[in-house]
């Protein structure tokens, strides 16, 4: 079955240029995402220091994101993009210089991340917005599993192309390769893609826009509750990515190179996900699927992950973990799209941005602690114990089992907890 019919490409048309040319954008950051965590993992071998460089990106959008949405219902979408992708870009070229030069260091990545992150607190809101008017309404779900598909190929691609590229041609080619997708991607946006023009409040003050996107979310609560939801199911995600790199790096059967095949195949399920959700029908409860895959990807990837010793079994925790989150986030997507007016969507959005993610650089400095100040000290001191070497392994790494251990216990309570909660309120879909 086709995802999208031919008589279906004239009315997308403006969606899959931005869609394809912004993918190929993100795939770039990502991949000096990855080269830069591997580079830091090298100078430190500190799981915490390695998740402070997402942290980094993660505070300013958690602190500013409120007034980044009224910000964007106020001002044209299209350059609040193009200047976010400027600046954006600029971070990694001074990256680049650094490197070159044998300057770079630790603090520069954080300070350079900081502004990076400021950039994409603005230009996120502004970008889900402009998906908002060029896509028509009876595309939304499709839409979304496109979106989750070009998602998962970057999840796939990104670690692969990372750990190729980064022993070949070290940070200097990921860093060429980045700002080679950046140009495609602004090109695109600048002359080949018109965003409508929606109803804006631009006489109103910042905190009034910013006030509005509150009181809709007091006044809205499912909404507010599918948020909240959402950021426990991101503390429990976060600390595990920050986890990840601690278990698998150390392990006998780990590596750099293992850690890229692991973390694909999150994106291989997505894909997957991906494809069943574009030719799913409407499901009768959107809310009872979000919490529903949400229980089953955290009460089995971590518990699968914590209990293994062998990469293969690694690969199949994250397949599973990983295949329903893309339904998951469709039907989080029809129900935020359908509810909140479209001239209200960025101040909404960026208020959601807030409460949905000031869980991940709580997740991923909880993490990278538990792991290295936690985890690891009471496996060094007790891992003889027949019950905790048996179920976690012994040396470096099995401290990062027995943390995912806890996220397993963590993220299934979360889910049962506030799953109960969500079943009370109703989503009537036109």
């Amino acid at each position: 079955m086709k995802l999208i019919k031919k008589n279906e490409l004239f009315e997308l048309k403006d969606f899959l240029i931005l869609w394809s040319t912004q993918s190929i954008s993100q795939l770039g950051s990502s991949i000096t995402g990855f080269a830069l965590t591997l580079w830091l993992y090298e100078k430190t071998g500190s799981s915490l220091s390695t998740a402070a460089l997402t942290i980094c990106s993660y505070v300013p959008y958690v602190l500013m994101s409120i007034f980044a949405g009224a910000l964007t219902d106020r001002f044209d979408k299209k350059k609040t993009m193009l200047g976010c992708d400027v600046f954006a870009a600029i971070c990694t070229i001074i990256v680049l210089i650094l490197f070159r030069t044998d300057s770079l260091m630790v603090w520069h990545l954080y300070v350079l991340n900081v502004v990076s992150g400021l950039m994409n607190t603005v230009q996120q809101p502004a970008s889900e917005v402009a998906m908002t008017l060029v896509i028509p309404e009876k595309y939304y779900q499709k839409t979304s599993g496109l979106r989750s598909l070009s998602g998962s190929l970057i999840s796939i691609l990104n670690p692969l192309v990372t750990t190729a590229l980064y022993s070949f041609a070290g940070l200097n080619g990921v860093i060429a390769v980045d700002i080679g997708s950046f140009t495609i991607a602004f090109t695109a946006l600048l002359f080949f893609i018109r965003i409508p023009e929606n109803k804006t409040d631009k006489g109103e003050s910042v905190l009034v826009l910013a006030k509005e996107g509150l009181i809709f979310l007091r006044e809205n609560p499912l909404i507010m509750a599918l948020i909240l939801f959402m950021s426990g199911v991101n503390l429990v995600a976060s600390a595990f990515d920050a986890t990840l790199p601690g278990y698998v790096l150390p392990n006998p059967k780990g590596g750099s190179s293992v850690l890229g095949i692991v973390t694909s195949c999150s994106g291989i399920a997505m894909i997957i996900g991906s494809l069943i959700v574009s030719v799913l029908p409407k499901p009768k409860d959107r809310v009872k699927v979000i919490y529903l895959t949400m229980l089953f990807s955290l009460g089995t990837e971590n518990f699968l992950l914590a209990f293994s010793r062998e990469p293969v079994l690694w690969c199949i925790g994250q397949i599973i973990g990983w295949i329903l989150v893309p339904v998951m986030n469709a039907n989080l997507d029809v129900i935020l799209r359908t509810v909140i007016p479209v001239e209200l969507q960025g101040r909404v959005y960026a208020c959601r941005n807030t409460f949905q993610f000031f869980t991940i650089p709580i997740g991923l400095f909880l993490g990278g602690f538990m792991v290295d100040k936690v985890c690891e000290p009471v496996m060094s001191s007790y891992g003889d114990l027949s019950v905790l070497k048996t179920l976690f392994g012994t040396g470096k790494g099995s401290g990062a089992a027995l943390m995912m251990f806890v996220l397993g216990v963590s993220g299934s309570l979360i889910c049962i907890i506030t799953g109960r909660k969500l079943k009370k309120y109703q989503y009537n879909e036109k």
